[in-house]
């Protein structure tokens, strides 16, 4: 009987587990969808599409606090121990750069209102679109890591996120200049340059979330780590 129990419980646990772990993965499903069409909105002037990802918001935040929840629930009524702990820790941490997503999303969607009748619409929409394209992979690319425990598609992130940030750099160049060109469009520079900064800090989130499964795997604390060192890190405790 007491064998039974003992399977009971642990049974219980994995699906608890297992729950997190879902429902981490919904909701980055949802903000990946948000940044996607934030990115289109911006992209093509859509601003019903724009609408519909501020609107949505309060979507992505309600998630956050309920798997927020789970995973409070989890370390008090099982206190979980090892790679356990780790996934649930993991799972936490994932879903608070998830839910700064969305906000970004949502500044993305905001700005996008504010420029729709701007002067100059093609204003860095080379730089936008590919950083937009190359983030809303990212997102992706870091939550196929994490749902397959692929140390090596998280670096690729990571990866993917020093080009990002290069993108970024030029098209804050751009528009510098441009400003100084005509005065009269800093306006519209500014904000989009609070677009760019948002799609930029949106890979960034999603680096933690790879830096999340190589934590994950393990066990390996690469926060505020260069990409080699996250490289040799991983590798190293892989090895071990």
């Amino acid at each position: 009987m007491e064998m039974n129990f003992n399977q009971h419980i642990s049974g219980q646990f994995n699906a608890d587990l297992e729950a997190i772990r879902s429902h981490m993965m919904s909701m980055g499903g949802l903000v990946e969808r948000q940044v996607a069409n934030a990115i289109e909105a911006i992209c093509n002037g859509d601003t019903r599409i724009a609408d519909d990802v501020i609107r949505r918001e309060d979507d992505v935040d309600k998630m956050e606090v309920a798997i927020d929840r789970e995973c409070t629930q989890i370390l008090v009524r099982r206190q979980p121990a090892a790679s356990d702990l780790r996934m649930v820790l993991a799972v936490s941490r994932v879903v608070r750069d998830l839910e700064r997503m969305g906000d970004e999303a949502s500044k993305i969607a905001i700005h996008t209102l504010e420029v729709s009748d701007a002067k100059n619409p093609q204003l860095c929409q080379q730089a936008m679109r590919y950083m937009g394209t190359e983030v809303v992979k990212m997102i992706a690319g870091a939550l196929d890591a994490f749902a397959r425990h692929d140390v090596d598609g998280a670096i690729e992130v990571v990866r993917n996120d020093k080009l990002v940030d290069k993108q970024y750099a030029s098209a804050l160049r751009e528009l510098i200049t441009y400003m100084m060109e005509d005065p009269r469009s800093i306006g519209q520079a500014i904000s989009i340059l609070w677009i760019l900064r948002a799609i930029e800090r949106i890979g960034d989130h999603a680096r933690n979330i790879s830096e999340q499964v190589i934590y994950l795997v393990s066990g390996a604390d690469v926060r505020h780590s260069s990409l080699t060192e996250i490289e040799e890190q991983a590798h190293k405790e892989a090895k071990e």
